[in-house]
């Protein structure tokens, strides 16, 4: 909390008049649906590469790269803001910044080491970097990590190379709390649970199915203790660019629903802000036909399974209360006066 306050107050001492771009750009090399639809009618998440029994993926990728940029009024960048979809999780041992790290190194290395760079994850919760369709190699470690920073950094660079700088007005921010119900569990599977627990720890015999066990353990301690959840839902505008943030491991679909839905031009969804509420699947994702991990009760991952839309509608009410401000407008040509007296000359042959 102290260095939250730190920040804050580091961050208003060194305000200043600023010009702001913002844009879009795509890349969708480097960010894969990581749940499948099977021939057997369910859905697995990773199901492995080279699987033969994967019919196609589960769900959509979300390509756009959101991009806010600022300017001093001398025209030294100050910094950027980026929106991408895609979850942190390429160098999966200990902690790490991972690809993170060379999105920000790319555009410094570009923009000045004094360039600030401040990522907010799109809705990812189930994009990941692997690519489940490709026989390459697991896209895991610094390679990897190296490969999806330079690749969205390069298109945050190519976005502020052409957006238009201006003022971008509005500015405002809104949120609003709905109360979610968590999924109560089953009594018959917690008393199964509790003594496929207990034969693990006695046996020494940690497996998936003892995590599993524990899990749904802690998901029906969690929904006695607190049976509803308070979930936030904010809107942040700058000018034509509005932000639209949950504390969930948001399901990439809904969030593509919710920038349908928007009335600005430009709509960034962002996940796991303003807490973390686990896994939010859509609700085709509980449907016999459904599946993944993602889908299972556990301690991280409880919440009814209308979860999901009921964040979409409070998304898109913000949404609908705050008015889109202006792209900076594109300076026009000059009347036409005539061609240019070099290009309406030629052929010489002789």
């Amino acid at each position: 909390m102290g260095q939250t306050v730190t920040a804050v107050c580091e961050a208003d001492r060194r305000r200043q008049e600023a010009l702001l771009s913002v844009g879009s750009g795509f890349e969708d090399q480097v960010a894969f649906n990581r749940r499948f639809k099977m021939k057997n009618g369910k859905v697995y998440t990773h199901p492995g590469k080279g699987n033969p029994d994967i019919t196609g993926p589960a769900g959509p990728v979300d390509p756009e790269v959101g991009v806010l940029a600022a300017w001093s009024a001398d025209g030294a960048f100050l910094g950027c803001v980026v929106n991408y979809a895609c979850h942190g999780t390429v160098m999966n041992m200990g902690v790490s910044a991972d690809w993170i790290y060379y999105l920000d190194k790319t555009i410094s290395s570009c923009m000045g080491e004094e360039a600030v760079t401040v990522f907010l994850n799109g809705a990812c919760g189930d994009v990941t970097q692997v690519n489940n369709l490709s026989l390459e190699e697991p896209e895991f470690g610094e390679r990897w990590a190296e490969k999806v920073g330079v690749r969205v950094g390069a298109e945050v660079l190519k976005v502020m190379a052409t957006a238009e700088r201006g003022n971008l007005s509005p500015v405002g921010a809104i949120s609003k709390s709905i109360k979610v119900s968590r999924r109560q569990p089953d009594p018959d599977r917690v008393r199964e649970s509790a003594v496929v627990v207990r034969q693990g720890l006695e046996r020494g015999r940690i497996d998936t199915d003892w995590t599993f066990a524990k899990e749904l353990l802690l998901a029906d301690y969690m929904y006695a203790e607190e049976p509803e959840v308070s979930v936030e839902v904010q809107a942040v505008q700058v000018g034509p660019a509005l932000f639209l943030a949950n504390p969930a491991e948001y399901f990439c679909q809904m969030g593509l629903d919710i920038k349908d839905a928007s009335p600005f031009p430009l709509t960034f969804v962002v996940e796991l802000a303003n807490g973390c509420v686990g896994y939010v699947p859509d609700e085709e994702a509980f449907t016999s036909s459904g599946g993944g991990y993602e889908t299972v009760l556990t301690g991280y991952s409880n919440l009814e399974p209308a979860a999901g839309g009921k964040i979409a509608e409070a998304a898109i009410e913000l949404a609908g209360d705050l008015t889109p401000g202006r792209l900076p407008e594109i300076r026009r040509a000059s009347a036409f006066t005539g061609p240019w007296d070099y290009g309406v000359r030629g052929p010489d042959l002789a």
